[in-house]
């Protein structure tokens, strides 16, 4: 796909993705935790229950998410709007690197206030704090979604 039928993915749809990606997690996670720590779970004010909390809750959904982001360039919520997350030079598939690196940055960006991912909106290139960080750029076709009647 050429540059010029790409566009920088802004801010709403990035957040409807990070919704939906938000709701498959949470429908895969809850149950594993609820059977194992019952409903007090959502009760406690504790940021980790115990080890099998913190393989559910961080470990495994970052391993997903890295794999996602290496195996199809997107989470599902970004392929639902048809998105996909590019090395910001190059246009090429990130690298293993720039996936570790991206995720760690959700962190840096989310810590003051949530500030680094609200910069997606007020940037040129759409580029939170963690797609500086990482050096990446999240692209979709400009022309999406249903194709145009034409009559031969």
């Amino acid at each position: 796909m050429q540059d010029d039928d790409l566009e920088y993915v802004g801010f709403w749809a990035r957040t409807g993705a990070t919704l939906i990606d938000t709701l498959i997690l949470l429908v895969l996670m809850l149950p594993a935790l609820l059977s194992i720590y019952g409903w007090e779970y959502l009760e406690s004010d504790k940021w980790i229950h115990g080890s099998a909390d913190f393989l559910i809750s961080w470990v495994l959904p970052a391993m997903a998410v890295v794999a996602f982001w290496l195996w199809k360039q997107a989470t599902p919520g970004k392929m639902a709007i048809a998105a996909r997350i590019v090395d910001a030079r190059t246009g090429q598939p990130m690298d293993t690197r720039q996936a570790l690196l991206r995720y760690a940055g959700y962190f840096v960006s989310a810590i003051p206030l949530g500030l680094g991912l609200i910069w997606v909106a007020f940037d040129p290139r759409k580029q939170g704090w963690h797609d500086k960080i990482a050096g990446t750029v999240v692209v979709r076709p400009r022309h999406r979604g249903v194709q145009p009647v034409r009559f031969d």
